[in-house]
């Protein structure tokens, strides 16, 4: 007689398989037969529509009144300087949630988006086009960039806009694309388990990884009504990532680095002991550090790059929980 099921099999398998910085392969086994679709479904939505970004919501260009004047020596007219805009991805820096942000450009030159790139802000599309100015040309202007899910017309933020500015449909979603497939399994003598392949491509803001984990949490959250009358508790994700291998590294003592004597030394005397206290400085911070020279400067950042981190741009949740971390350490 076959065995009779009692409950169904819990899938034990996790695996993160990282294809590029943007771009990653979430993938899980084994599931019962239709049971891989019945999350993978869900979480792509999740990813798609809850994914946390940042974006453009208002501009005020100096000598501009509305998005069909023109600025004198500018080769793009304001219309498709707001679609360039649009192009570039912004993420703020150090847990900010909106600020405003002015620049100025004299030409001749190209604005590109790693020209944007300053102490409050970081261009994840550093590439991408924004304006050609002529000789003697001045570009003044002034970008309102806010924290958002999903995609807001500009008739939504219009009357939150002061004068002058120009509101911006706002597209906050950092995942470009998530897919899934489903493969089966053998589990022992049954060929009818599956595995699910969930596919995450972001734009840079956020890692797929966060992605995923930003999805699991709203997913735990939407699921959590159903609660409401019995003691099962979803862990929050703070809870989740602390033991994560990116907690673990980032608690690592910064020799792990592999730093020169002179760079080691000048992070050990200004009391910088662990690889994320490096992580969760600004950019500013770093080069503030006492008797830090630009190349030790550079080597840093460029350790850092190597060891899988960035100076600046730890996700809310990942910064959250590592300091949480280092304070108990």
């Amino acid at each position: 007689m076959k065995k009779i099921k009692t409950t169904p099999l819990a899938p034990h398998e996790f695996e993160v398989e990282q294809i590029s910085e943007n771009e990653a392969n979430i993938i899980a086994y084994p599931f019962e037969t239709g049971y891989a679709i019945s999350l993978a479904h869900p979480l792509r939505r999740f990813l798609l529509s809850s994914s946390v970004g940042y974006a453009p919501v208002a501009i005020k260009i100096e000598g501009a009144k509305h998005e069909f004047d023109s600025v004198r020596g500018m080769l793009e007219d304001i219309s498709d300087f707001i679609l360039n805009l649009k192009e570039i991805r912004f993420k703020l820096l150090n847990g900010t949630l909106e600020s405003e942000i002015k620049y100025s450009f004299t030409g001749p030159c190209t604005i590109k988006g790693s020209n944007l790139s300053n102490d409050e802000v970081t261009i994840v599309t550093p590439e991408a086009h924004l304006a050609t100015l002529n000789e003697d040309s001045v570009l003044n202007f002034s970008l309102k960039i806010v924290q958002g899910i999903g995609y807001v017309a500009s008739e939504d933020t219009m009357s939150e806009m002061e004068g002058g500015y120009i509101a911006l449909d706002a597209y906050f979603t950092p995942v470009r694309s998530a897919t899934y497939k489903i493969d089966n399994i053998l589990v022992e003598d049954n060929p009818n388990f599956e595995k699910v392949i969930l596919n995450i491509k972001t734009d840079g803001q956020i890692s797929p990884l966060d992605a995923f984990k930003n999805s699991l949490e709203v997913m735990y959250a939407q699921l959590a009504v159903f609660n409401s009358e019995i003691s099962v508790k979803a862990p929050t994700s703070i809870e989740r990532v602390e033991e994560s291998s990116d907690i673990k590294r980032l608690t690592t003592n910064i020799d792990t680095l592999g730093l020169s004597a002179r760079s080691f030394n000048c992070l050990d005397r200004s009391n910088i002991k662990l690889v994320g206290e490096i992580a969760l400085m600004s950019i500013n911070d770093l080069k503030n550090v006492k008797n830090l020279g630009k190349k030790s400067y550079d080597e840093i950042l460029e350790k850092l790059s190597e060891f899988g981190f960035e100076v600046g741009t730890l996700s809310d949740e990942i910064a959250s929980a590592l300091k949480k971390k280092i304070e108990a350490l």
